[in-house]
């Protein structure tokens, strides 16, 4: 049986889904269910773990190997409410201020409020401010400004806004009539639409799997620590569907898979990665291997973690990582056609 190009569309489609509930780290209670109960719908057996995240059973026997992708993203929490009710903001994850200065922002408080604003520079008009341009950027330079009527910090406290309260920045979700999908956030919620497919993709053609084939969508990627638990007895390898990386100095196109060689954590399992490429090949998945230089990954927490297994890292092709991302239906097809001939027997 080969991959249809039907499951990219229906990896996009359910990406797109969740892209729309807010889930920066620490804060993703709302994106799991979504992701939980979808694979409910597909009939696999589905649970939410201590930690947070979401535990799937795929089914198949033998040796276990464990997927996993995460649905936490960057955000931001408030740090300090300034004299003016204005908003000073502390990073989830490498959220950065440059890459989110103009963005529009959703403040959800522990009352249940959802206050909208926009970050920008402090002093941001240009007509006023003489050294806009010559600022660096970063959550000192830079300040929520609330679309409430606020001039003082009891003002914005009035509203219920307080220290600790997570702010959310709007991934502006697009799929072109092209077939790119544009966002903030494709890292990691395409590759959550990719393994949400991938199951539909099993369960529909009732297909073989080649051993115990476990998912694990962690939440806590973005700060290091999502991997490291709920690892099944018998896996003896894991495998990160997570964004490829884009950029000068690398191969993959948002159109490919990319399989990582090694990032800044370093080498992964040179058999993985062996294995991984021959199944590409095998399905004649377009793909490039790549060295990511500035990268990090749940199956590095795994091993970090202690655990005794092989390890390597999947996805398809991501342009401006952390920024305001780019990829492709291909890639995403691609990705879906690797995962294939990885997992399910000829």
């Amino acid at each position: 049986m080969e991959m249809e190009y039907y499951y990219a569309e229906y990896a996009v489609k359910k990406a797109c889904e969740l892209l729309a509930i807010d889930s920066p780290t620490g804060f993703t209670d709302r994106a799991a269910a979504y992701v939980n109960a979808e694979f409910e719908s597909l009939g696999c057996h589905s649970y939410i773990t201590e930690k947070g995240g979401v535990f799937v059973d795929l089914g198949g026997e033998g040796e276990g190997l464990l997927l996993q992708a995460h649905t936490d993203t960057l955000g931001a929490m408030v740090a300090e409410i300034k004299a003016n009710g204005r908003l000073r903001l502390t990073a989830l994850g490498g959220m950065r201020a440059e890459n989110g200065e103009t963005e529009n922002v959703r403040v959800h408080t522990r009352g249940g409020k959802v206050i909208e604003g926009t970050l920008q520079l402090c002093n941001a008009s240009v007509h006023v401010n003489g050294e806009y341009g010559d600022t660096k950027r970063s959550f000192d330079t830079t300040e929520i400004v609330l679309d409430e009527d606020v001039k003082s910090a009891e003002d914005t406290r009035a509203l219920g806004v307080e220290v600790g309260d997570i702010v959310c920045f709007d991934p502006r979700t697009r799929v072109t009539d092209s077939g790119y999908i544009k966002s903030r956030f494709l890292d990691d919620k395409l590759s959550v639409g990719i393994l949400l497919a991938f199951a539909k993709y099993v369960r529909d053609k009732y297909a073989a799997l080649n051993r115990h084939v476990y998912i694990h969508i962690t939440v806590y990627e973005e700060v290091g620590h999502g991997g490291a638990a709920s690892v099944p007895e018998g896996v003896t390898e894991s495998v990160s569907v997570d964004m490829g990386c884009v950029g000068e100095g690398l191969q993959c196109t948002e159109k490919q898979v990319s399989v990582c060689a090694k990032d800044s954590g370093g080498p992964y399992s040179y058999l993985t990665v062996g294995a991984l490429i021959e199944a590409a090949k095998r399905e004649n998945a377009d793909y490039a291997v790549d060295v990511y230089p500035h990268y990090g990954s749940d199956v590095e927490a795994t091993l970090g973690a202690g655990y005794d297994i092989r390890h390597g890292l999947i996805g398809s092709g991501v342009y401006a990582s952390h920024g305001y991302e780019r990829s492709h239906k291909d890639g995403v097809f691609n990705t879906l056609k690797l995962l294939k001939g990885y997992v399910c027997e000829d």
